[in-house]
């Protein structure tokens, strides 16, 4: 098998069960226990480390992206070398531009060839061939037979620390120098890093039921506490900012001007928060390997974000100052408001890329950027991609949809201190989705071919319908399919579906099935008492004010006109082509007022901001959030459990904020009044391309092989991708 092909076995259709049967029915905790028995581990360390390789899940004969298989996550070296060709992205519903992975990309080569650590031993991976010699197994049975590979795990362990001159003691406190080796991570600071999360697990403990239903737990220790070395810190760049216990290294974004237009890049100069309060942090994934990514990253002409995460190890690179706004989410308006973070992987194969070590890292970013800057941890204020509200109706088609319904919206949550759960009793007027990740596991197609299902994977997304019926029609998205088609099961269609964490008002309950209120209709899905896939919540909610039948829905919060001062050009309104009419309800977070980025001009001081008066209110009204205006609509609080008092909205602000228009050189703008920028293209405006960022995404299809030709240069990112 190669090991393109091998990747692709996740989503696959077809069992989950491991090759052989071998260890089908042994309960994996006793797996763990015999393993740590055999070979005089304590069993925390040995549990321990698995969660931080795999979170226990075996996946049988499936390797990650670096060749890894099994509980342990064992390194084959030969598989991770191989390098396939990359197959043919499926072509329906694709990710916007997105493409399969190619084989074994993500980050540095796992190979037991890896170059030593500044510390001075061998940075080698926990090395399948190396622990199939040490238990006398074959190397395939470690692939396939969890069993196998936790033991080939616990002989690695062991077989290390004896190398360190260390007895095979039963304290676990005793084992941290041979648990910081064992991902053979190639710098000091990183293993440590792995090390004191393996030991911070122990302390705490965890409970988990794996991909294949097992049941196992880590009882927690709270009293471990390891004699870890202080290796000198690594000196970190001034414009890196990271917490503490994070490794974190600084690529720059260029800032330049780069034709004789005016036309610039990749970013913007900002002063936030002082000239732009920071409410958002967007999650997205790659679409791309993580060395495409850091070539596109440095190219002015493309589109940028703050950090990179790599899927290995969790590394983090900064590439904008937070105070910047960078080009990544498709709507200038969120752009202005938000920290971008890129996890590097593929939404189709979720096992391969979307590593333990990643979620952990950049829960951990996000904690320290949610504290630093104010930011609520709730799915309203911590979203992904696929969330972004789309700027006009023009744009809708093209918005991203990374993380993808794979990402574990829940544990990420769990990672950042702040559990989804329920806030309210069951009857509640609102309701917050929350599948169980690893039972829900609804019918996707497209992973590796349009139309061919996808294997059974859990998953936080759950399937809305025009019915309390699953042979119902699927909810329409007009926005996405203008022409009426039907919305489909295929991985990358979020034209019916909802996700894990956000939360909505209840239009309806019949039986088993709860009924939502979603992009201006009645939404139907399963919610079992028995199995819920939504719970109670608490809130506030916002409907049409008495008298008026229908309001406008955007995707962006603009300032009203006479906010504009004289040289910066009036952005229109454009309404989104859906419709909110009386009586419905919409979830209500945030209270922004209209603001505008001016970009009209390449400048060393922050853009201009201007902002208006007028107020509105941020919606979950479908998949995607979006705005109405204050003056619109009633707002309604649903009491719950843990009400929380409300935050305040902004006050009334001044029309503008930024440095003095005087001796800005204007720049040319694309079509007429309202056209937008940044891919906001639509409304009443022309389509012309003088400025290299509204055309941005015509550009971009010439290099993925659509007519206008080209390479493909750096990540196969879509048209959104820029602001």
């Amino acid at each position: 098998m190669t090991a393109s092909a091998a990747l692709l076995m996740p989503l696959l259709a077809g069992p989950a069960a491991c090759a052989g049967g071998t260890s089908a029915d042994r309960q994996l905790q006793n797996v763990f226990t015999d393993a740590a028995n055999e070979y005089h581990v304590p069993r925390s360390v040995l549990l321990g480390v698995s969660y931080l390789q795999s979170r226990w899940d075996a996946r049988p004969g499936t390797p990650s992206v670096v060749g890894g298989y099994g509980p342990m996550h064992l390194v084959d070296g030969r598989r991770a070398d191989a390098r396939g060709k990359s197959p043919t992205p499926a072509p329906s519903e694709s990710h916007r531009g997105g493409a399969q992975p190619p084989a074994a990309a993500a980050g540095p080569s796992a190979s037991p060839g890896a170059a030593g650590s500044p510390g001075g031993h061998s940075a080698q991976p926990a090395d399948l061939r190396r622990a199939a010699g040490l238990i006398g197994a074959p190397v395939a049975r470690l692939r396939t037979d969890a069993a196998a590979n936790v033991r080939g795990g616990a002989a690695l362990l062991a077989e290390t620390q004896r190398q360190l001159g260390k007895p095979l003691s039963a304290n676990p406190a005793d084992w941290w120098e041979a648990v910081a080796r064992f991902p053979g991570t190639g710098d000091t600071a990183s293993a440590a890093e792995y090390a004191n999360n393996v030991f911070a697990l122990i302390r705490k403990g965890a409970h988990r039921t794996t991909d294949s239903g097992q049941q196992v737990t880590l009882p927690a220790s709270p009293g471990v506490h390891p004699r870890t070395p202080h290796p000198q810190a690594a000196r970190r760049p001034k414009e890196v900012e990271c917490p503490a216990a994070l490794t974190c290294d600084w690529l720059a974004a260029p800032y330049v001007e780069y034709n004789d237009n005016g036309d610039y890049g990749n970013h913007d100069l900002a002063d936030r928060p002082r000239d732009q309060k920071i409410e958002y942090i967007v999650i997205h994934d790659t679409e791309a390997d993580l060395p495409s990514m850091r070539q596109t990253v440095q190219d002015p002409t493309e589109a940028s974000w703050h950090y990179s995460i790599r899927s290995k190890d969790g590394h983090v690179t900064q590439h904008i100052r937070t105070k910047d706004v960078a080009w990544h989410s498709g709507n200038q308006f969120v752009n202005a408001r938000s920290i971008g973070i890129e996890h590097e992987g593929f939404l189709r194969q979720p096992d391969a890329w979307y590593t333990e070590q990643m979620y952990q890292s950049s829960a951990k970013l996000v904690r320290y950027l949610a504290k630093k800057y104010d930011i609520p941890l709730d799915r309203q204020h911590i979203f992904g991609h696929d969330n972004v509200a789309s700027p006009t109706t023009s744009s809708i088609p093209d918005m991203h949809d990374d993380p993808g319904p794979f990402w574990d919206w829940r544990h990420y949550f769990d990672l950042l201190g702040a559990p989804l759960r329920a806030t309210a009793g069951p009857d509640s007027d609102l309701v917050t989705v929350l599948p169980d990740f690893t039972t829900h596991k609804p019918l996707f197609t497209g992973c590796t071919k349009s139309g061919v299902k996808c294997a059974p994977h859990g998953s936080s997304a759950v399937r809305l319908y025009t019915q309390p019926d699953e042979h119902a029609p699927l909810i329409q998205d007009p926005g996405r399919r203008p022409d009426g088609e039907d919305s489909t099961k295929d991985v990358n269609d979020l034209g019916s579906r909802v996700s894990a964490g956000q939360t909505y008002a209840v239009a309806g309950r019949s039986g088993d099935w709860t009924a939502i209120w979603y992009l201006g209709h009645k939404a139907w899905f399963k919610n079992p008492k028995n199995h819920p896939t939504a719970v109670g919540a608490s809130g506030r909610f916002v409907t049409p004010k008495e008298g008026l039948s229908e309001i406008p829905v955007f995707g962006r919060a603009l300032p009203e006109e006479e906010a504009y001062p004289e040289g910066v050009e009036q952005q229109s309104d454009s309404p989104l082509p859906y419709s909110l009419l009386a009586g419905q309800r919409y979830v209500a977070q945030s209270r922004p007022v209209g603001s505008y980025i001016d970009r009209s001009t390449f400048s060393d001081t922050p853009s201009l901001v201007v902002t208006g008066r007028e107020e509105y209110y941020e919606i979950q009204f479908g998949h995607r959030i979006a705005y109405v205006r204050a003056s619109d609509v009633d707002l309604v609080r649903v009491p719950g459990k843990h009400t929380a008092p409300p935050r305040p909205g902004p006050p009334p602000a001044a029309k503008y904020r930024g440095p003095s228009l005087r001796g800005r050189r204007p720049r040319g703008r694309v079509g007429a009044s309202g056209s937008g920028m940044y891919g906001e293209l639509g409304g009443s405006g022309t389509t012309g391309c003088r400025a290299a960022r509204a055309c941005w995404g015509a550009r971009r299809l010439g290099r993925v092989g659509v007519p206008g030709g080209g390479s493909l240069r750096g990540r196969p990112r879509a048209l959104s991708s820029r602001p």
